[in-house]
């Protein structure tokens, strides 16, 4: 085993995971830190994990591991509806969500509505390999502007709308998009067989109870079927989860038995993680999840709200 030794000599990049632990990368390259309207904002290449994009502290996503969190979050709920031809993204300013979106055949157009467009923009510069020039795909709308106030504005009814926000800080710019009437509101633009999937959060065993019960169970309010798994990001520091909430699909209809054929058929190909066998691995979730969703009663709302730390 090695001495545990740290090189005093080396920048690091220190990120809370909880309260009682860190995890430290060193920085082999600073491109930006700075601040935007919005939050603290920087992209870092770390050890490990090549160019990373971080908001608040927190990492968003890595170079070397970013497929895992956006092929989880993307493929499920895409694999779930028979046909998804219009798709709304809330967040997801590396475009890596948008990249995904765009790779099912059956997508005529996909609108990414992000409120931060210096994030974007520095996204665009400094992580080609996350976005791919998806931002310039014919199928994509990008919008700048608060995502409440695009729904409510909006006559566009969407198959599938896909949730990529920040953890909700306290005073950050996403804490508001995990209310139960924001929830409502993207329910309304949904079509009669639409579905909602949405990160909630980390879900090992220290950190499990924090956000992701309580956005399970808020979704759970507004939605017939509502589904949760999870995948395991090293940047992260350990398991992610996500929520699924259906109007008309059923549990065994999300649980896809012919994953390999259906990616063939919408012409699929080169996916890193996100495969039949995977598929059904996300959704075995351990006890500890389970029980926690179960018994989880709280129900985020404007008057109680929920914060990382």
């Amino acid at each position: 085993m090695g001495s545990g030794m740290i090189d005093s000599h080396s920048q690091w990049f220190a990120e809370s995971i909880n309260p009682d632990l860190i995890q430290l990368s060193s920085i082999k390259a600073t491109y930006y830190s700075g601040r935007s309207r919005y939050q603290k904002v920087e992209v870092l290449e770390l050890g490990g994990f090549g160019r990373c994009l971080v908001l608040d502290g927190k990492t968003q996503s890595a170079e070397s591991d970013e497929f895992m969190y956006h092929e989880a979050l993307v493929h499920p709920v895409m694999m779930a509806h028979p046909n998804p031809k219009t798709v709304f993204i809330a967040g997801g300013g590396e475009g890596a969500t948008l990249r995904e979106a765009l790779r099912h055949n059956t997508v005529e157009s996909v609108t990414m509505v992000d409120i931060d467009k210096e994030v974007v923009d520095l996204c665009k510069e400094y992580l080609p390999n996350h976005h791919q020039n998806s931002f310039n795909n014919p199928k994509a709308t990008l919008i700048h502007q608060d995502a409440r106030q695009f729904l409510e504005d909006t006559t566009t009814i969407f198959d599938v709308a896909i949730l990529d926000l920040p953890d909700p800080l306290e005073g950050g710019p996403a804490a508001s998009l995990y209310t139960q009437s924001f929830l409502t509101l993207v329910k309304s633009r949904l079509s009669n067989d639409g579905l909602l999937v949405m990160q909630s959060g980390a879900c090992g065993p220290t950190n499990y109870h924090e956000v992701f019960p309580a956005i399970h169970n808020t979704v759970e309010t507004l939605f017939p079927v509502t589904e949760c798994y999870q995948v395991y990001i090293p940047s992260f520091a350990g398991p992610w989860s996500f929520v699924i909430g259906s109007k008309t699909y059923s549990s065994e209809q999300l649980a896809k038995p012919h994953i390999m054929s259906e990616l063939a058929q919408r012409k699929i190909h080169g996916l890193k993680m996100y495969d039949e066998l995977s598929h059904g691995g996300l959704f075995a979730l351990p006890h500890y999840l389970t029980a926690a969703v179960r018994a989880e009663e709280r129900i985020i709302t404007e008057l109680n709200p929920i914060y990382i730390t």
